[in-house]
Order: structure tokens, then C-alpha cells, then sequence
């Protein structure tokens, strides 16, 4: 049976920060605000695949838009009074 446009899934693209924080990576999404842990990257990433895709089904695909911008990760260093 073929499927009609309505049918189809819809790909949503969104920004995805892994951390490792110990013996875990953390794994956030920053436009929806979800965030999960996995004991391996892969793990930290399918976790938050499913996160996402369960707060998406929760909360709706309508807000926050999707990502357009452009992220940059950098070293910030600081000076503190010792």
C-alpha cells in the first residue's frame, strides 16, 4: 500500500552536545532541553535519540522551531582571585 504525503515522517534536525562526565557521557539536546546519559557514546547518542523522540510525541513538533543556527564549541578560560 502506498503511503500518502500525510503519512510520511517528518525528519526534524536539532543540536546535539555529548559530554563525558566520569565514567558517563551526557548527552543534551539544546533547542528541546532533553537531556540523558549512556555509559557509552553510543549509548549516551541512541539514548537521546529516544529522549527526544518521546519528548517530541509528548510536547508536539511545533515549538521550538528547528535548529538553523550555527554552533561553536570553544575553550573558556578565566581568571579567578586565588
Amino acid at each position: 500500500m502506498r503511503q500518502t504525503r500525510s503519512q510520511r515522517t517528518k525528519r526534524l534536525r536539532y543540536t546535539a552536545i555529548i559530554t563525558r562526565e566520569g565514567e558517563w557521557y551526557i548527552a543534551r539536546c539544546i533547542e528541546l532541553s532533553v537531556t540523558t546519559q549512556g555509559r557509552t557514546l553510543d549509548e549516551a547518542r541512541a539514548n537521546l535519540q529516544e529522549a527526544v523522540e518521546l519528548y517530541l510525541e509528548s510536547f508536539g513538533t511545533e515549538e521550538p522551531a528547528e535548529s538553523t543556527t550555527e554552533v561553536l564549541l570553544y575553550p573558556l578560560e578565566v581568571g579567578v582571585n586565588a
